[in-house]
């Protein structure tokens, strides 16, 4: 790897102008047509440069994740909490989000974000809308665990935007292999104000929520079902959660 490629041999300069194009291009739909709340993002700030997992419940496609590049490169810029002054500008690089490649190859500004630092893999349990059952792809495994240990990884455990789902433990071994730091974040806002891809406005002026929590204190030596468990509870998308809201 070359100090101009990432690890998968893409050009960073790349990479970088495209989180800057798409940082411009939602910012005024973040801080002017909804309102962000965010809280805990000081803890971006006391993580390693790699071996990092940022885990978050899922309610649109692009929104969240957009959102989520905000409110790091805000943070790392030491603007806490608050995504007014832009980040991204100076972007990190070396920030990977999982992301199921039927979404990234479902039209050409997907096709446009998956090379801001997208890792694409073939879901398990679902392609085209229908229910399947299919051994998981081993290089999609490899292609984390690359992304590990270059920098942070943005997964979605549930691998859905349906509130409450039970998490794909593909994640959990992961962990359990890696032993990554893992912040836990619970997001709200997003289902409301955007439809399911998160690039159009369905309503303005909704609140949009960001918590980040203190990474997790994980037995790494626990089952991958524990690992699991621990997991969704701190991203609050337990069954108990779910009768908690209702």
């Amino acid at each position: 790897m070359s100090k101009r490629q990432n690890i998968f041999g893409q050009p960073i300069i790349v990479k970088k102008n495209i989180i800057r194009l798409f940082g411009l291009v939602s910012y005024a739909g973040f801080n002017w047509s909804n309102k962000p709340r965010i809280t805990g993002s000081v803890h971006l700030t006391e993580v390693p440069e790699a071996n990092v997992m940022i885990v978050s419940n899922h309610q649109t496609y692009f929104a969240d994740v957009a959102l989520m590049h905000h409110v790091i490169h805000s943070a790392l810029k030491g603007r806490i909490d608050n995504i007014r002054y832009p980040g991204f500008l100076r972007p990190k690089h070396n920030i990977y989000v999982v992301a199921a490649d039927e979404t990234m190859k479902s039209g050409l500004l997907p096709r446009l974000m998956a090379l801001s630092g997208t890792i694409q893999v073939k879901r398990t349990w679902r392609k085209d809308g229908e229910n399947v059952k299919r051994p998981v792809d081993q290089k999609d495994t490899d292609n984390i665990s690359k992304a590990l240990s270059d920098g942070w990884v943005i997964s979605f455990p549930q691998g859905t935007t349906k509130p409450f789902m039970p998490g794909r433990k593909g994640t959990a071994h992961i962990i359990k292999q890696h032993k990554p730091v893992v912040i836990p974040v619970v997001i709200d806002g997003f289902r409301r104000a955007f439809d399911k891809k998160g690039i159009y406005f369905k309503k303005k002026g909704t609140t949009l929520r960001m918590r980040i929590k203190a990474p997790i204190a994980l037995n790494y030596d626990a089952d991958p079902e524990s690992i699991l468990n621990q997991v969704m509870t701190a991203i609050e998308q337990t069954p108990e959660h779910n009768l908690v809201e209702n």
